[in-house]
């Protein structure tokens, strides 16, 4: 998500030496990553895709910030054109949000992007939000300084449901980032009742080194997320590329899964319920 993310910025144009100058003469991709969650607005981080010759760092991925597209959003009866802002708490630090037309269970969300001569639009819907139970922070050991989320909701029967968890740690993260392991399919689990260990999902350009845990001190924001099919193929491919390159800034390939016509990424409905955590004082 806000939601987000976070990664697509560095998406990589990924080509073989045999066709490498080939695909240098190509234009590069519009890359979207946009969401409405139910009670909110609209927000849309936008790009263009990075060659494989680029060094990608938080400079280099400035360059590729497309901050001067007209992008719309429609219910289908409203329309509402999004704004750009500078947010200098994200890398990159620009993102298009809506103020107007707010998320709704049920009802179905186009997206167009215009930007220069290229049309990008895609459709989504928001799912029925799932309430989360409890999310709580527990250590292995007593005296342990860190510790995971474990996180408990029930998966309505007779519904055909896919979640997603993210974080959000306070002052550390400006965004909530999906957790690792943490796009779900009901479909795998034994009862209604749900209860998962969560870890934290990786940030691009973070503050202070990765780990998968969370620490003393931390206020954890918790956010079980109801999404579609689409999505939950999206972030699943996301995260395999994570797994198989091991380097979230250069993804293996381009075998992400994507909504988006005319481009690459997702453009996604999610419902929305979130729980605050707070962890035992730094000693």
């Amino acid at each position: 998500m806000k939601k987000y993310l976070l990664f697509l910025f560095v998406l990589v144009i990924s080509c073989s030496k045999d066709d490498f100058s080939q695909q240098l003469s190509h234009e590069s991709k519009i890359v979207v990553e946009g969401w409405i969650e139910e009670g909110d607005f609209a927000q849309v981080l936008l790009s263009s895709s990075i060659p494989i010759t680029d060094v990608v760092d938080s400079t280099n991925v400035l360059d590729h910030v497309i901050r001067s597209a007209k992008i719309t959003i429609s219910d289908g009866e409203t329309s509402e054109v999004l704004r750009v802002k500078n947010d200098k708490n994200r890398v990159p630090p620009f993102v298009y949000f809506g103020t107007s037309l707010k998320g709704e269970a049920g009802k179905e969300y186009s997206l167009k992007i215009e930007y220069l001569n290229r049309v990008v639009q895609a459709i989504t819907t928001i799912p029925k939000s799932v309430e989360l139970k409890s999310a709580e922070y527990i250590k292995r050991n007593l005296t342990d300084t860190t510790g995971y989320i474990f996180v408990k909701f029930d998966d309505p029967m007779n519904e055909k449901n896919y979640y997603q968890i993210a974080t959000k740690i306070d002052v550390e993260e400006p965004i909530f980032v999906p957790s690792f392991y943490g796009n779900l399919d009901d479909k795998n689990f034994q009862t209604a009742f749900v209860s998962a260990q969560i870890n934290r999902g990786i940030l691009l350009f973070p503050k202070t080194k990765f780990t998968p845990y969370f620490a003393d001190g931390d206020l954890i924001f918790v956010k079980l997320r109801t999404q579609n099919k689409d999505a939950l193929d999206f972030w699943n491919s996301w995260q395999n590329e994570i797994v198989n390159s091991r380097n979230p800034i250069y993804p293996s390939n381009t075998s992400l899964k994507s909504n988006i016509e005319g481009g690459i990424g997702i453009w996604a409905g999610y419902g929305q319920s979130t729980l605050t955590v707070k962890t035992p004082p730094k000693k």
